[in-house]
């Protein structure tokens, strides 16, 4: 360990904390047909689970279509009973090697649920963020022990880091208002 205290290192895990939340949300079906929904589907195939863009090209030609085209005529099955199980809730129309997936508008029930998964996902990420701070001032203790830092630099140091998990979290807030108006679009 450095003598020194390192402020980016906790700056960037916070951010990788912020881009694990955009794309754990970018898997929630919001009434709007989005490639992403489809990140945490896989197909069992050639003896090893692989994602559906390493299968087939995925494309929306419609605001609430999906369409999947796939390369190999032996994976349309496999891909079709792998939507239907994932939870999307959408039934997968198969014509030849072409698997269509119409997204159905959300209902007012199912917007509510969505918004308190929404919720929980970013209660998680605000925590996860509060975790980083948390390993920050540890290290900054553990520094100021070792009479590495002085009083006044653990100080300045505090506050930064205080500063920094004020803004990630409100940058969650944000992320999270803004998906929140998204699924209660009609």
């Amino acid at each position: 360990m450095s003598s020194e205290f390192n402020e980016k290192n906790y700056s960037s895990k916070m951010d990788k904390s912020i881009q694990s939340l955009k794309k754990d949300l970018s898997t929630l079906r919001t009434g709007r047909a989005n490639p992403s929904m489809l990140d945490t589907i896989k197909i069992d195939v050639y003896g090893q689970l692989m994602p559906i863009e390493q299968l087939a090209t995925v494309s929306v030609p419609e605001a609430r279509m999906i369409s999947i085209q796939v390369w190999d005529k032996a994976n349309v099955a496999l891909i079709d009973s792998a939507i239907q199980k994932s939870e999307l809730g959408i039934n997968p129309q198969v014509d030849g090697q072409i698997v269509r997936l119409r997204v159905p508008d959300l209902t007012e029930e199912r917007r509510k649920e969505l918004i308190k998964v929404l919720k929980n996902m970013g209660e998680k990420g605000k925590v996860s963020i509060r975790n980083i701070r948390r390993e920050a001032n540890e290290e900054l203790k553990k520094l100021l022990k070792d009479k590495l830092i002085s009083e006044d630099s653990n100080k300045i140091f505090e506050k930064s880091i205080q500063k920094l998990t004020d803004t990630n979290i409100e940058k969650i807030d944000k992320i999270l208002t803004d998906k929140e108006k998204e699924i209660l679009q009609i």
